[in-house]
């Protein structure tokens, strides 16, 4: 019988839930191939964070599937870090291990693909919902699952691929609220609940506080029968929490010793905000920006719009239920206007660009309630749906004469006479429908075509919104290098002991996750603050909250320091004292690096000391034993410069401009004395004011450009065995009308000196064998002594000496540290996320609890039936 209704239910339903799942998939294929991205194509999908995070991520995972990284840990950025933390930001998802059957090469065209997954997903899951809420004709609950797939918050970051996710999961645990209300039956809850937690921690926090919001809101509406459901919902919610501790807490603890502090709040008002901010989101085909500045995103269609305006105006629904849903709107959208409220939702952080995160629940309250109008409207309403729709066209006239030009300026006379004229065919159709019995299931159909148009209208100009904004980013520029990188990787990776690799021409800070080898730049949200903090001592950039770390433009004691044996680089004149060539692929050849130090280096407890190796030169004169100077100083004077007017003061150098939009060119001139490695140091005076300015260097004909206050200040002019005079070309190019740098000056590197102690330093060295989520090493100590590591210090760290295990030492909160006792000694460092065990217990322990919560449910519920049953015997 079951199998039947199974049958019956796929067989009068199937053709509707394929559409829920393929119109929002092929609006989305058309939309890309307008922009020019398709499977193959020139332009790939990756904008913004896709192409620098979410792209050479998911080439991760990849390699976590395959066996060749950890899930717990990996050593690919940043010198190494909690996996298991980023994956829970930018991983998790259950569509993420389909990469599996992708080559990473082609990882644009499995973005592409996850993405059109994940909008056919939430399509059939708001059809699902639909289906099990309201009384409709299929068509219509059709239209309804497409318009949620396709809201402009999901199109408008959709480049952000994990938060798509989000979009599956809200309207299953919507409807396991109310199954869980209506029926007792909470599975289908705790199961949306605990996916979602598992899936992206930092969007189920808001999903989380709304639908707690919501299952109250929906309690008050009928205190009498809802009230008994409240404690079965504390116990799902607390159980599928306490089983997502398992990402959720090692997650938590991670972010509390290296995330951001929290912003305070300094207004009342949230800045950049308009009154009619959400008039004008409510056109459709209107992108502003996803950067900053912007306006939420709550478009979601005219007909929900519409229809939930039409819930709040029918006497139809009680004005209980009125004022109970309308506070969950007056909540969200104050969200967007007071600062605090805003801030909570983001969970007291301030958001770095993709403002107004929450806003998406802004849409799916408009829908829910569209839903329920049109159970109850009937053609006696119809004088109602002609004033709301004559209403809503006279409001966007009124917001066009009205408001502020400049703040509204993306609203084009395309979307407006186009919102005017949908809702017009939105009148004619209803007029059809009322008017025309033998006519309304033709108006349905009509409807749901123009409804499916306007998604797709919508859908086209987001994503051309995103490319003006963002600009998808060309597929060469993640494909071309793939495969001479990853030759030239493969050749290094056969080294049993282990190694660190840079790309001096990278494509992002994130291509050491690309092609698995072990780097020191990274780009994350998740990152080790405390390495990172002493590794921008060392001359790594790393800046304000560390969110980005990054190796160009250092010496090379950086290099020896953290064991940076290889360099690949696509410059026919690199020069890099002690590099040398030892394989080449296409355009890049790689380079090994003798003076190099391995993972570990026995030294004394004299590093521990208050105030002691502050910086490179410190921490390499401890190490090395040696007091000497290893750096000297010469001039780098200007003589020559273009489209810039100079102003020079003290030691420093203020760059105006002298037309605009044209870049600042200086040249300069360092003489490098022989036997040494040749530096000019480039730096702002005020990384806040002139950090924003591009540079481009060309030196020995090699050019090279980035944000000045993205890479390091020593830019390299190479080593020479004889005197040699060297022009260095450097182009200023930023917003800011003047551009204050410190005087240049040359740094020089006697090699002779750095030769013999780096090899002094090698004697001392320890050679790590890593596997996964441990490093081992064999150890002799002439006397008691530390190990000093470059393995950034994080509390998952364990150490064995000789099995037994041993307290960990932190070098500078940077690095892991550990005293040996003299002798021979087998040292592990074995890597378990903090928390992990506690969340492994809560998830087995949680689930356990909530199958047994269940069956209780059942066989109460199996029991009053029972008693029911007799009693109707009875009578």
């Amino acid at each position: 019988m079951q199998k039947e209704k199974i049958n019956y239910f796929f067989k009068k339903n199937s053709l509707f839930m394929g559409l829920s799942v393929l119109v929002p998939i092929l609006v989305m294929v058309i939309a890309y191939y307008i922009a020019g991205i398709y499977p193959g194509s020139n332009v790939s999908i990756l904008a913004s964070d896709a192409f620098a995070q979410y792209s050479n991520f998911h080439a991760s995972f990849k390699q976590v599937l395959e066996g060749k990284q950890s899930i717990f840990y990996s050593w690919s950025g940043s010198l190494g870090l909690n996996y298991w933390a980023l994956a829970a930001y930018y991983l998790n998802g259950i569509f993420t291990p389909l990469v599996i059957f992708f080559d990473n090469v082609n990882m644009p065209d499995t973005l592409y693909y996850l993405t059109l997954i994940k909008f056919g997903a939430s399509g059939l899951s708001f059809w699902i919902f639909a289906h099990n809420t309201y009384k409709l004709n299929r068509w219509i609950i059709t239209a309804l699952s497409i318009s949620y797939s396709l809201m402009s918050y999901a199109l408008a970051y959709s480049e952000v691929i994990m938060w798509l996710d989000t979009f599956v999961y809200l309207p299953l645990i919507i409807l396991g609220i109310h199954r869980l209300m209506d029926k007792n039956k909470p599975v289908l809850l705790f199961i949306s609940y605990l996916l979602l937690f598992l899936s992206n921690f930092y969007m189920a926090f808001m999903v989380g506080v709304f639908s707690f919001l919501y299952f109250f809101a929906r309690t008050f509406t009928n205190w009498h029968i809802h009230k008994k459901s409240i404690f079965t919902y504390f116990i799902t919610s607390i159980l599928a929490g306490g089983a997502s501790m398992v990402v959720i807490l090692p997650t938590v603890l991670d972010l509390s010793a290296n995330g951001e502090s929290l912003t305070q709040i300094q207004s009342f008002l949230t800045k950049d905000t308009g009154a009619w901010d959400f008039v004008a989101k409510n056109l459709v085909g209107i992108y502003d920006t996803s950067k900053y500045n912007s306006m939420p995103f709550i478009y979601i269609g005219l007909i929900p719009l519409l229809l939930c305006l039409y819930y709040f105006v029918s006497k139809k629904f009680a004005l209980k239920n009125k004022l109970i849903y309308g506070s969950l709107f007056l909540i969200l959208i104050a969200s967007v206007y007071i600062s605090a409220l805003n801030l909570f939702w983001h969970g007291m952080h301030s958001p770095n660009m993709f403002l107004f995160r929450f806003s998406f629940l802004i849409s799916f309250l408009v829908i829910l309630l569209a839903g329920y109008s049109l159970e109850a409207l009937t053609k006696e309403d119809s004088n109602t749906v002609i004033n709301i729709i004559l209403s809503v066209g006279a409001i966007f006239l009124i917001f066009i004469l009205l408001s502020n030009k400049k703040r509204y300026g993306v609203v084009t006379t395309e979307s407006l006479v186009g919102t005017l004229l949908l809702l017009a065919v939105y009148l004619l159709i209803w007029l059809i429908y009322v008017n025309k019995a033998k006519f309304r299931q033709a108006a349905l159909v009509l409807l749901f075509v123009v409804m499916v148009g306007e998604a797709a209208f919508n859908a086209q100009q987001m994503i051309a919104g995103i490319s003006r904004d963002w600009g998808y980013t060309y597929r060469k520029f993640y494909q071309e290098p793939f495969k001479d990188v990853e030759k030239l990787v493969s050749q290094v990776e056969k080294n049993e002991s282990f190694y660190r690799l840079e790309n001096i021409e990278p494509t992002s800070a994130n291509d050491s996750f690309r092609y698995g080898y072990h780097g020191v730049s990274m780009f994350s949200s998740i990152r080790n603050r405390h390495s990172s903090q002493y590794l921008n001592t060392l001359g790594y950039r790393s800046l304000g909250t560390n969110l980005q770390i990054q190796y160009m433009n250092n010496t090379l004691l950086a290099d020896t320091l953290v064991g940076m044996k290889y360099n690949l680089s696509k410059n026919e004149k690199f020069n890099k004292f002690g590099y040398e060539e030892i394989g080449k692929s296409g355009k890049y050849t790689l380079y090994e690096n003798k003076y190099a130090l391995p993972l570990g280096i026995m030294t004394d407890d004299a590093i521990f000391d208050e105030g002691a190796v502050r910086n490179q030169t410190e921490l390499f004169n401890h190490l090395s034993d040696n007091e000497g100077e290893i750096f000297s100083f010469g001039d780098a004077p200007i003589v020559d410069s273009k489209d810039v007017a100079i102003t020079e003061s003290g030691e420093t150098i203020v760059l105006g401009e002298q037309e605009i939009s044209h870049p600042r060119n200086i040249k300069l001139l360092v003489t490098v004395p022989e036997k040494t490695q040749g530096y000019v140091s480039i730096v702002p005076t005020d990384f806040s004011k002139s950090g924003d300015a591009y540079v481009k260097a060309t030196i020995n004909g090699n050019t090279t450009s980035a944000k000045i206050s993205d890479y390091g200040q020593y830019y390299d002019i190479g080593y020479h065995d004889e005197t040699t005079a060297v022009e260095i070309e450097l182009s200023f190019d930023g917003e800011a009308k003047n551009i204050e740098i410190f005087r240049p000056n040359a740094v020089f590197l006697d090699t002779e000196k750095f030769r013999k102690d780096v090899e002094k330093m090698q004697k001392n060295g320890v050679d790590f064998i890593t596997d996964g989520r441990k490093a081992k090493a064999e150890v002799q100590a002439e006397k008691d002594e530390v190990l000093l590591t470059t393995i950034p210090y994080d509390k998952g760290w364990s150490v064995y000496i000789d099995g037994q295990k041993e307290n960990i030492e932190s070098f500078k909160d940077a690095f892991l540290a550990v005293s040996i006792p003299k002798g021979q000694h087998t040292v592990e460092f074995i890597y378990l996320p903090q928390g992990f065990k506690i969340g492994i217990s809560l998830f087995a322990g949680c689930i356990i609890s909530f199958a047994l919560y269940v069956y209780w449910l059942r066989r109460k519920g199996k029991k009053l039936t029972t008693m029911e049953d007799q009693g109707d015997a009875n009578i």
